[in-house]
């Protein structure tokens, strides 16, 4: 039985924690119709040309894993944030962790979505909000059946939440291989701000796949930073898609670490529902060997006045592939808006591999739009240079790969997160950097 079928026959969606009476039992169903018509996408669609999931759906998953395994804290804390406190929200195969998590808030709800499906206090923002954003794609349609849980984040009207959120996920491994389906919610009313952190990690070298989906909601003038670090294991395999809707002047960014997973995708959606609207789209994608890192973002403007930022830098070794496929939709209404996009790649292999497909689709006549793309290799007149004032290769080759990536990580405003970041482009890229953001 592949895994479509072993998804479509258990029901295990409706069983464990859906009742009969919810709000959303139609909801899950309908979603798992969708699912049973498109299944998983194949190459043929044209937005998954350059990646297939065949090698990983060929694996015998546990679909339902009953997230009984502990872990201590000193076998995990190396990738909890260090020198600054933080809300933690942790899940161990698909479990919450009370051991490891700190959610103890004034004023602002972080807790888990199953316990906001379950109280009543909760059901507006839930109906009003869950499945909202995200598309009828067959991937999340499978998680919107299918998810059991996640982390619920609500800042109310003019909060400012006083430290950063950190969102764990952890696969122990002792199931021979396993597949995740966890669904986030983060929902910034008007004026509120809020800084995310979130992370999938494997703990072991058994096959993971994650399914996981994300939906953010930024009300007016509402600020939302959102975190990426993609640093798992080489079995561990991630498709990440994030939906964000905003309302007038809110400002939204999501920056998207990519070092580590054997395959990667991540569709991040943004679309600006109000005037006045700011959205930045920043990643760095650091791989080697066989690894597999898709970029898929589209920016969707519907009202005037916008603004839209994309820089995403990818440094490609070894075998590995990566594809940038990037879009920017105007609406006719969405006029006097700034839209810009920039791709940037260098291959340090001859065999790595980049596709990229930067795309304008523009409806309105009074609008600056650009992007662009580039793919090459390291400036062999820059390494000349470097080597002619004592630099050893290596170490020339490393600054040069860290100042193609530097820019983007500028813009982290978290100081404890941009160090971490820097630690980790100094270790992929083989050499101690020497100084610290």
């Amino acid at each position: 039985m592949d895994l479509k079928d072993k998804l479509l026959t258990s029901h295990i969606a409706f069983e464990d924690h859906l009742k009969a009476d919810s709000p959303l039992h139609d909801l899950r169903a309908d979603a798992l119709k969708v699912f049973e018509e498109k299944g998983f996408p194949s190459k043929k669609e044209e937005s998954w040309k350059y990646t297939s999931l065949k090698s990983l759906l060929k694996e015998e998953y546990n679909i339902s894993p009953r997230g009984e395994n502990a872990i201590e804290f000193k076998d995990v804390k190396q990738y909890f944030l260090h020198n600054v406190d933080t809300y933690k929200i942790v899940f161990i195969d698909g479990v919450y962790s009370s051991y490891l998590s700190e959610t103890t808030h004034d004023g602002i709800d972080v807790c888990l979505l199953s316990s906001a499906l379950d109280k009543s206090k909760y059901s507006p923002v839930i109906e009003a909000y869950f499945n909202k954003a995200a598309k009828l794609e067959g991937l999340t349609q499978l998680n919107t059946a299918f998810a059991k849980e996640g982390a619920y984040i609500h800042i109310p009207k003019n909060k400012e939440v006083d430290k950063p959120i950190e969102i764990i996920y952890f696969s122990t491994g002792n199931e021979a291989a396993m597949f995740s389906q966890p669904r986030n919610l983060i929902v910034a009313d008007e004026n509120a701000h809020v800084q995310i952190i979130e992370r999938h990690q494997s703990l072991s070298s058994n096959a993971v796949l994650t399914n996981a989906v994300t939906e953010i909601f930024a009300n007016k003038r509402a600020m939302v930073d959102y975190y990426k670090i993609q640093n798992d294991a080489l079995s561990a395999s991630l498709v990440d898609s994030t939906f964000i809707e905003q309302q007038r002047e809110s400002i939204c960014s999501v920056h998207t670490f990519s070092f580590g997973g054997q395959i990667t995708r991540n569709n991040l959606h943004f679309k600006q529902e109000g005037e006045h609207c700011d959205s930045i789209l920043n990643g760095i994608t650091i791989i080697g060997e066989k690894q597999h890192v898709d970029h898929n973002t589209l920016v969707h403007h519907v009202a005037e006045n916008c603004e839209s930022h994309q820089d995403y830098k990818g440094i490609f070794d070894g075998s590995s592939t990566g594809v940038f496929n990037g879009k920017i939709y105007v609406e006719k209404e969405a006029q006097k808006l700034d839209a810009f996009q920039q791709n940037n790649n260098i291959l340090i292999s001859d065999k790595a591999t980049i596709n990229a497909k930067p795309q304008l689709e523009i409806f309105a006549d009074d609008v600056k739009c650009s992007h662009g793309c580039t793919i090459g290799q390291l400036d062999n007149d820059a390494l000349f240079y470097m080597r002619s004032r004592g630099i050893g290769q290596k170490e020339a080759r490393a600054l040069l790969m860290y100042a193609f990536a530097n820019n983007v990580l500028e813009s982290v405003k978290i100081p404890e997160l941009k160090s971490r970041i820097n630690k980790l482009i100094a270790d992929k890229i083989g050499v101690s950097l020497g100084f610290e953001l």
